[in-house]
């Protein structure tokens, strides 16, 4: 709960020394511009660069606005002081405004990964690897009170593994130091996303054996949501929306990771293809896109489980109070 008040302290805070105009209108050629603020930028959600990239968004007429503000608090500051229509960040962070009684809720409609993004990595390699294996080493594990923390413990706990008995677990290195941390010091294993977990293989410092996304099960990772004013002045531009992220996800469902790859790589300038396409290959067959923008009650019901299991669900919030699956449902069934 401490987590849930910090980050809700940052965001207030932050809202008020935001200062950005609403981006949503029309320019002269009457496409429509909609600002979208992402969490991070990352190869987890290349369906949204291939919407972006194959001209998705555009056939629908609409102009995208990306910009990456880097972090579940900036992102919710920026969507809720009106610096973006559409946010795309993980769902606990609607759960967390909600919680402290958002005059105009924020509501997930459209999801784009459906799984943990993390990667077990180890120093040495594992090719019999087993989760027991992990119990007495020694753990860098990922920030505590963020989705990739709690999806990992939770993980761990459902492998009969507590983590802070049964690990020497290490929380207290910053996300952005983490692949470095675990690399010159003595630590084991490591949680890590894409491209640094392939990154790592290539160049010989570790080594991938586990998904914590497959041991998870599915969970609304990541998802585009909006205040619940925008989506009621908007409807047909969010439909639009949708549907461009919908051609997107089959595109990427039905197509090679190499060829993915080259279509995102715009966005990934330091990255080499042959890395963002084993990126691209470990999340497809980790079934970690969401092949459609449905966010089902089932999966909101195992994010709140895992929520609840780390000490940070600040209360039950139902299905229908925050997400909208109208929008995504109507789409899939043109």
């Amino acid at each position: 709960m401490k987590n849930v008040r910090r980050f809700m302290s940052i965001v207030f805070s932050l809202i008020l020394i935001f200062v950005m105009s609403a981006c949503s209108n029309s320019d002269s050629s009457n496409k429509t511009s909609l600002s979208v603020a992402e969490v991070t930028r990352s190869v987890f959600y290349a369906p949204q660069y291939v919407a972006i990239e194959k001209g998705f968004f555009e056939e629908e007429g609409l102009e995208i606005d990306l910009k990456t503000t880097w972090g579940g608090d900036k992102t919710m500051t920026t969507l809720v002081s009106d610096g973006a229509d559409i946010a795309l960040v993980g769902s606990e962070t609607s759960i967390y405004v909600h919680a402290r009684g958002a005059n105009d809720p924020i509501i997930n409609f459209a999801q784009l990964t459906q799984k943990d993004g993390t990667f077990l990595v180890s120093k040495e390699p594992k090719p019999n690897f087993k989760w027991e294996d992990l119990r007495g080493s020694k753990f860098l594990g990922q920030r505590k009170g963020g989705m990739p923390q709690m999806v990992g413990e939770y993980v761990l706990k459902q492998k009969g593994i507590d983590p802070q008995s049964d690990l020497e677990l290490s929380q207290n290195v910053d996300f952005a130091n983490i692949p470095n941390a675990f690399q010159t010091g003595d630590y084991e294993y490591v949680q890590l996303f894409e491209p640094t977990a392939s990154v790592f293989e290539k160049e010989g410092n570790g080594h991938v054996i586990a998904s914590f996304g497959e041991a998870s099960g599915k969970v609304p990772y990541t998802v585009f949501m909006a205040k619940q004013s925008f989506l009621e002045d908007n409807k047909e531009t969010t439909e639009k929306f949708t549907r461009a992220i919908y051609k997107a996800q089959q595109w990427v469902e039905k197509t090679d990771a190499t060829e993915v790859a080259e279509v995102i790589s715009p966005y990934f300038e330091d990255t080499d293809v042959d890395i963002i396409a084993s990126s691209v290959e470990r999340y497809k067959s980790a079934g970690a896109f969401a092949t459609d923008p449905i966010l089902d009650e089932e999966e909101w019901n195992n994010l709140k489980a895992i929520m609840d299991e780390a000490g940070e669900l600040p209360e039950d919030v139902d299905h229908g109070t925050l997400v909208n699956t109208q929008i995504a449902e109507k789409i899939i069934s043109e």
